[in-house]
């Protein structure tokens, strides 16, 4: 069976990352991105996902996180749709719902190769430690952009923003793990009836 592998590397004035992905790994991740909090919420992907992910992002970070959480974000959608290839044979669709205490939140993605992004999530403060939760607006935005999927991610309840983003980091990880899995009956079957995605 083919391995799903890719690995990206984007250097701009503003960034330098490289990142490998396996879609069909074991949980595993090595992130080194400056920035703690997000680096907890891609291990929750990696975890709940079952892929295996390493990440080295240098940013401005005097700045601000935004161009690094956006890159992050582009560089993880360009390795996903070059690990994903043709998407023979996958089941396409993901979804899951994640709580944790208070909160409870879903996501579903579908690997249609049309980008869409809908997310509704509000927080109930604007930072968690010093992240700046809008970041994770553009960080799934980049990722649909350059995965070309149609994701959407919905906080039903919550009331602490920490509970709010592990769950949708959770919640994610569990659609992809859903929607990139392999079911054997399609064999080499594109799941689409345009024959391809």
């Amino acid at each position: 069976m083919t391995a799903r592998t890719a690995t990206i590397t984007r250097v701009t004035r503003e960034t330098r990352i490289e990142l490998t992905l396996n879609l069909d790994g074991s949980g595993n991740a090595r992130l080194d991105t400056g920035l703690p909090f997000l680096e907890h919420m891609l291990d929750q992907v990696a975890r709940h996902g079952l892929v295996d992910l390493t990440l080295s992002a240098q940013g401005d970070l005097e700045i601000d996180a935004h161009h690094t959480v956006e890159d992050i974000g582009i560089c993880l959608g360009q390795a996903f749709a070059q690990a994903l290839g043709d998407k023979a044979g996958i089941q396409r669709y993901g979804h899951a719902y994640v709580p944790l205490d208070e909160a409870l939140s879903r996501v579903v993605i579908d690997c249609s190769g049309r980008p869409g992004c809908e997310y509704q999530v509000e927080f109930p403060r604007a930072r968690v430690g010093e992240f700046d939760v809008d970041l994770f607006r553009e960080f799934f935005q980049a990722f649909t952009n350059h995965a070309q999927v149609t994701l959407h991610v919905d906080c039903l309840r919550g009331r602490n923003a920490h509970h709010i983003i592990e769950t949708i980091f959770k919640a994610f990880g569990r659609a992809l793990r859903m929607a990139v899995a392999r079911d054997e009956r399609l064999g080499a079957v594109t799941p689409s009836t345009k024959g391809m995605l």
